[in-house]
């Protein structure tokens, strides 16, 4: 009795129609998301997280404030008394203000400092600037760390594929003022980059209603708005999958391929999104379709990798296998308190443990995708969104942050979800009307018919 009222206040909550209760489970989602922001504030080592916080709860109290007063006045109209503006506020306060804020305190300093309270930007957006820089001046952004006439340490090593030292390009070529590293920050560029995709995916699907809930999960949660504000790279890459599984889902699969190609050289972490997505070209267009999405894919990532691997390949290997594997000459830093690293850290035993728990998961979304592929856009964000939050849990070596793929990726599949209900619906008035007309144009030619004489 009790999991049913429960499953019904949450189905009330969820649902933003006119039978719906959505302020409910905004009041909560907002009351969560400001604890954790209030947690972060009075808790955390790192300078860029604690900054966020302080915005961050500001923007999730207004937006509880705001709420409450919906809840309470059910007849308020006007600009405010939209669900949206809670969202707004945040954008403004818990994600533009303190990615403004940390910009201009970067130019202080704080970079390569081992202090975490020095930093103003996360390493990976120093490391990623600084692997611009190795890629204008050697040809690879992977610097081979046996030639540092040091032992190597973890901010030596760029574990990114050969696409994502790009967004580091504006600095390398236009920074070393106080104006230019303020306008060529690397965050600025992912930011861009997710909002562009965002925003292309959406007029590729001809500019649905997006829905509240939606912004929600892909912005308004807690690991998009720190990551927008304090390192950036994990937002361009979801925003990339956004984009390439859209254009997959509007029959565009050699775009679908491009896309999906840049971004798995970017963050090899998200290549089974391209399995997925050619799960879906095949389902919709046939296996011809699936063998171009394959070309397409696989000369991409080729003619990306080329270059660096002619360089120096054990350089590359080095950086972009062995390092996040752990079996590098560092270990990666990587070890989040999430299921699997908790796991592995009882002993051997353990980490054979998650592996083949890891191993499993693989095996139960294979399954899934075989048995039940993905016929459009919400199912294949569906699909992606498990494998990389059970990768995110089960993984020794991984990061909380990476939760924020999920996350964004489920509230893509919300507005895609709707709108794919809405096409199918006007697919059905439109073939009942054609129908109707054929039925009536029936009953009228038989009712000429008859009226017709005849000859004796």
């Amino acid at each position: 009795m009790g999991s049913r009222l429960v499953g019904d206040w949450i189905r009330a909550g969820w649902d933003e129609g006119p039978s719906g209760r959505p302020l409910r489970l905004d009041l909560v989602l907002y009351a969560l998301c400001g604890g954790y922001a209030l947690a972060l504030a009075l808790t955390d080592k790192h300078y860029g997280f604690r900054v966020w916080a302080g915005f961050a709860v500001a923007a999730y109290g207004l937006a509880l404030a705001h709420t409450l007063w919906l809840r309470l006045s059910p007849r308020a109209s006007g600009r405010w008394a939209s669900r949206w503006t809670g969202v707004g506020v945040i954008g403004a306060v818990g994600m533009l203000a303190p990615l403004g804020t940390l910009l201009a305190r970067r130019l202080t300093g704080g970079d390569w400092s081992p202090d975490p309270n020095q930093w103003s930007a996360q390493p990976e957006v120093w490391v990623i600037e600084r692997s611009a820089d190795l890629l204008t001046t050697t040809g690879t952004p992977y610097v081979d760390v046996t030639t540092l006439g040091r032992p190597p340490v973890v901010d030596d090593y760029t574990p990114y594929g050969p696409v994502m030292p790009l967004f580091g390009l504006p600095r390398a070529w236009f920074g070393g003022t106080p104006v230019g590293d303020l306008l060529t920050d690397a965050r600025l560029l992912f930011a861009l980059t997710a909002v562009v995709c965002a925003w292309g995916a959406w007029r590729l699907l001809g500019r649905p209603r997006i829905p509240v809930r939606a912004a929600q999960l892909a912005a308004v949660f807690p690991l998009t708005a720190l990551t927008w504000a304090t390192a950036g790279p994990d937002l361009a890459i979801a925003g990339l999958l956004i984009l390439g599984t859209t254009l997959a889902a509007v029959d565009r699969p050699l775009w679908a391929a491009l896309a999906l190609a840049l971004v798995t050289s970017a963050k090899l972490i998200v290549l089974p999104a391209a399995v997925v997505v050619g799960t879906l070209v095949c389902a919709r267009l046939g296996a011809g379709a699936l063998a171009r999405f394959c070309v397409v894919f696989l000369g991409t990532c080729a003619a990306v990798h080329l270059p660096a691997v002619l360089i120096d390949p054990q350089a590359m290997a080095e950086h972009v296998l062995r390092f996040p594997a752990g079996l590098g000459a560092v270990s990666s830093p990587a070890a989040s308190p999430l299921p699997g690293h908790l796991i592995a850290a009882t002993g051997a035993t353990g980490e054979v443990i998650a592996f083949v728990l890891l191993g499993l998961a693989a095996v139960a979304i294979t399954c899934w995708l075989l048995v039940r592929p993905p016929t459009g856009g919400a199912d294949a964000m569906l699909r992606i969104a498990v494998g990389l939050g059970a990768f995110t849990l089960l993984t020794p070596a991984t990061r909380f942050g990476y939760l924020l793929y999920p996350a964004v990726l489920l509230g893509a599949m919300v507005c895609l979800r709707d709108r794919e209900r809405l096409r199918a619906h006007e697919d059905a008035r439109g073939r009942s009307a054609g129908t109707s007309a054929r039925d009536d144009r029936g009953e009228g030619h038989e009712a000429r018919s008859s009226a017709a004489p005849t000859s004796s």
